[in-house]
């Protein structure tokens, strides 16, 4: 299979709406920003996925599928896309950003090949680039790169996913030798669900506890050989197939397990921390919890890719039920003829807010691809830089994969029998990215890392604030907390809207009020947790431990809110620089359905907190609905203005088949 292979056009999509009056909305302009910053890439990118070679088969079995997923791995290598975040001397260009645009787009052909390239260029050779050094470089890149050694990423077991630094495997120095002896001691520290390891991989990328001269040092990776040429384990290693599963059938997840396995001493990837030939352990950051968190920091780009894929993956869900939703009837109406699915109020419902969701989370994915960019390059990389990079990449990652999920299963539902079908793509999609949320950090796990970050800044502005300065933040928020459960908050928001429900609606219409709301959710929250998380004289370590349990729901939550917090002021920055008055009202309304959506989510928390007045949150519910009205005969615009083609959609439903269907019915009444 060659590129030669590729059919259909390969840059926008040939149907998205022409405009013939100044006074419409613009779709080429929209579809230009929902590109992104790397326009040409991800255009490149959807056309090497239009090849049928790189297609999933729907009627193949687990061990042909794989075989297939990793014959397609050679045709993205000959594309040249694959080598963009490497240096020049491996044929890249350094484009961090552009690399993961590309790898994106891949689950429009198979997220099994996203998944499986991810693994090979985004893990194993991205751990030896950015956890390794000159010898590691010259000895071990080049052959990652050209798929000359296939390899997996060793760190989970299956006693540990989330909890990396408490990881069982052991890699002691032996001074006599100048080795490293890798050892699995017991069934819980065996290496789980590594992509590459059930088949292809000859080589891995290994995390383990070091230890030299009696101390241990920690996790460190690890270059280790696992099959020789012919695919057989080398002495010590073993391993077995993780077996078919819900989704990503294409990738050959597998375990791996080693018994005095011996590496020279320069297989350890040593940016971080080093072992000198006598056994003295050295680093540059002489903290190790420090040392441990900067080092799983370079690996924040399977976060980042994931957020974006997922959301490709939404993409594609709702051209296809949108479009059909707009040409299938049923239920004949007060006229007679039957209705248009998508003209029923709760099927708007169902599909334009998770539509106005997936806009929200592309402007958030770019803004995330340019942070990451900055950081990677070494444009823009310091401690905090990076420390915010993560932050934010497991916000997106979280709410991009969990609406992802929630997304393709309600244009599922909404397709009815049909949706059901194999054919029209839902059913596979969302078993392929369910293990989304998990993978790359758990959602949950990455949620509290988000909150427990929002707890550490609040005290920072505490402390910033100095004595006085917190005593009137802490006092200001109880009057404010006050004033609310007094009612007073309502009655200003009654005053503010003039008593009216149009007044209620045009204020809820305000971007202001619309942060205000969606800030009030997140800092709120964190006001309310945090006094009693503060350590405290006479407070034991275990009562802390306690008291974190007690709140980790509640700021969860609030490290949700934070996420759509995010995603909202990214769309409104996105409706800001649009220069077009009909385009930037069209977006502008669709920022609105996002924002009352997310509003609507939590208005039990606003009314228990009296932070919104009845009147208020009866308009919220009110005024989305008509939002939701005004967006319908956009609809089909919007999702053509993502730009992909039938090539990429590949769903009965969505070739307009049932519309010439209708057309047929109609002729024979």
């Amino acid at each position: 299979m060659t590129l030669d292979a590729m059919s259909g056009p390969t840059t926008t999509a040939t149907v998205r709406a022409t405009r013939t009056s100044a006074q419409e909305p613009d779709f080429d302009r929209i579809h230009d920003g929902l590109l992104g910053s790397w326009k040409d890439v991800r255009l490149a990118a959807r056309a090497r996925t239009l090849d049928p070679a790189l297609h999933r088969l729907d009627d193949i079995g687990v061990a042909d599928h794989r075989a297939r997923v990793t014959a397609q791995l050679q045709v993205l290598l000959d594309s040249g896309a694959v080598r963009l975040p490497f240096p020049e001397q491996f044929g890249g260009s350094g484009d961090a950003g552009g690399n993961l645009v590309a790898f994106e787009e891949l689950v429009t052909a198979d997220p099994s090949l996203q998944i499986k390239a991810g693994v090979q260029w985004g893990l194993f050779a991205a751990a030896i680039l950015h956890l390794g050094t000159r010898y590691h470089h010259e000895h071990f890149l080049a052959d990652a790169i050209e798929l000359q050694t296939f390899g997996g990423f060793a760190m989970t077991e299956t006693g540990h996913g989330s909890d990396v630094a408490s990881i069982a495997t052991t890699a002691t120095y032996d001074p006599a030798t100048q080795e490293f002896v890798i050892d699995t001691p017991f069934r819980a520290a065996w290496k789980d669900y590594i992509g590459n390891a059930a088949v292809d991989a000859r080589a891995a990328v290994v995390f383990a506890q070091l230890e030299t001269l009696g101390e241990r040092h920690g996790v460190h990776a690890f270059f280790v050989p696992i099959r020789d040429a012919s695919g057989t384990f080398l002495p010590g290693v073993g391993g077995e197939d993780d077996g078919p599963k819900s989704g990503l059938n294409g990738v050959d997840n597998g375990r791996l397990h080693f018994s005095g396995v011996r590496v020279p001493r320069e297989n350890l990837l040593n940016r971080y921390g080093d072992v000198a030939p006598d056994g003295t352990y050295s680093s540059p950051i002489p903290s190790q919890g420090r040392r441990f968190f900067t080092m799983l920091g370079t690996l924040v780009q399977g976060r980042v890719s994931l957020a974006g894929a997922a959301n490709t993956g939404a993409k594609i869900a709702l051209e296809i039920a949108i479009t059909y939703a707009a040409q299938r009837r049923q239920f004949a109406g007060a006229a007679g003829d039957e209705e248009v699915l998508l003209d029923y109020p709760q099927h708007q419902r169902r599909l334009l807010t998770r539509l106005a969701g997936v806009y929200a989370a592309t402007y958030t994915q770019d803004e995330l691809l340019l942070d990451f960019h900055r950081v990677f390059t070494g444009e823009h990389d310091t401690d905090e830089s990076r420390q915010e990079l993560e932050n934010f990449a497991a916000a997106a990652k979280a709410e991009a994969t969990w609406h992802a999920l929630d997304t393709i299963q309600e244009c599922r539902e909404a397709c009815g029998g049909a949706g059901f079908l194999a054919e029209n793509r839902f059913g596979q999609l969302h078993a392929d990215l369910d293990v989304y949320a998990t993978f790359e950090g758990d959602n949950t796990v990455l949620l509290q890392l988000v909150g427990k970050r929002l707890l550490t800044q609040y005290g920072r502005r505490l402390k910033a604030a100095g004595s006085a300065g917190a005593a009137r933040i802490v006092a200001g928020q109880a009057v404010s907390a006050t004033a609310a459960s007094a009612g007073l908050a309502a009655l200003a928001q009654r005053v503010a809207d003039g008593g009216t429900a149009a007044g209620a609606a045009r204020s809820l219409r305000e971007p202001a009020v619309q942060e205000r709301i969606l800030l009030d959710r997140v800092e709120l929250a964190v006001a309310e947790i945090a006094p009693a998380l503060r350590p405290a004289p006479g407070v034991s370590a275990e009562e802390l431990a306690a008291r974190f349990g007690d709140h980790q729901h509640a700021l969860i939550d609030a490290a949700r809110a934070e996420a759509r917090l995010r995603q909202w002021r990214a769309f409104t920055r996105a409706v800001e620089r649009e220069t077009d008055a009909p385009t930037k009202a069209l977006l502008a309304l669709v920022r609105d359905v996002f924002a009352l959506t997310t509003i609507e989510r939590d208005l039990g928390w606003y009314l228990v907190r009296r932070r919104l007045s009845v009147s208020r949150a009866k308009a919220v519910t009110r005024l989305l609905d008509a939002l939701v009205r005004r967006m319908r005969p956009h609809a089909v615009d919007l999702v053509q203005a993502f730009g992909y083609e039938q090539g990429h959609l590949r769903a009965a439903i969505a070739s307009g088949a049932e519309a010439a269907r209708q057309k047929e019915a109609r002729a024979a009444r």
